[in-house]
């Protein structure tokens, strides 16, 4: 850790799924008739809604494969056969000063190691990211229709076929329909000697790869296209925890480089 925490950077918005939404939920309990897979619920609501573990993983496995390797290529763990992670970095072993620099971003944000480092000691992660809870409009419609086949969610069918004996064998997959939204909310931890720009650039790329990929299980067959958006950026320094104030507006909005499709579009108020 490079230091004092020296401030916490708000990154909320919303996840808009595109196609239909599937991320495993447990199948204990499951009535007749139910889908083969179903989707993770809150136990109180039984609304479902987007596990913070799911998209801090999906970006964290996105970054990596792209700066693994020149361009797309295996993941971190691949490249590496013996001695501590800060030893490999430091030899460069086939990789430019670039990508050794972007490594080290993604460890800072997302605090993890590859299986084989367990003995060297791992840096806390810096991002915070919150479970995304389905927005109440979507809620409130998926409650009152009554095209859905359980509660919130769709099942679509489909066709496992053997290719040895054509046989074929259905199962059903629960998901969250296209349409549904869910609110996106993480923390950016900031320690002094920090470079937060960068951070935040690194997070705000991990969001764009899950948006050109796909969130959740079967993505190759369809499902967990989403359309993520950020809301203006908001922080909290020491003065403001000590003096108990609101989230601030972030001083650096205009130095901040969010990718345009990960922009939300001003209102008519905003554009005046």
């Amino acid at each position: 850790m490079n230091g004092q925490l020296t401030k916490k950077i708000l990154i909320s918005g919303t996840i808009t799924s595109k196609t239909g939404l599937h991320i495993g939920g447990n199948n204990v309990g499951l009535s007749i008739g139910g889908a083969d897979a179903t989707v993770v619920r809150n136990p109180l609501t039984n609304e479902p809604y987007i596990p913070g573990s799911s998209l801090k993983g999906k970006m964290r496995s996105l970054l990596e494969k792209v700066y693994a390797v020149n361009g797309f290529g295996p993941s971190i763990g691949e490249h590496i056969q013996n001695g501590p992670f800060t030893e490999y970095l430091k030899a460069g072993n086939g990789l430019t000063e670039e990508q050794v620099k972007n490594l080290n971003s993604i460890i800072d944000i997302f605090g993890t190691m590859p299986e084989k480092m367990k003995d060297e000691k791992k840096p806390t992660s810096r991002l915070i990211v919150r479970d995304c809870e389905m927005e109440k409009n979507s809620v409130i419609k998926l409650t009152s229709s009554k095209d859905t086949d359980m509660p919130f969610t769709e099942v679509k069918t489909e066709v496992v076929i053997d290719r040895i004996t054509s046989a074929a064998t259905p199962r059903q997959l629960e998901r969250v329909p296209a349409g549904a939204v869910f609110n996106m909310r993480m923390i950016l931890n900031v320690y002094d000697g920090d470079n937060e720009k960068e951070l935040l650039d690194k997070v705000f790329e991990g969001l764009a790869l899950v948006q050109n990929d796909y969130l959740g299980g079967k993505g190759t067959r369809g499902s967990g296209e989403v359309d993520i958006k950020i809301s203006p950026l908001k922080y909290k320094d020491k003065k403001a925890y000590e003096e108990q104030s609101e989230w601030k507006n972030y001083e650096e909005q205009d130095k901040v480089n969010i990718p345009t499709e990960l922009k939300q579009e001003k209102s008519e108020e905003e554009k005046k």
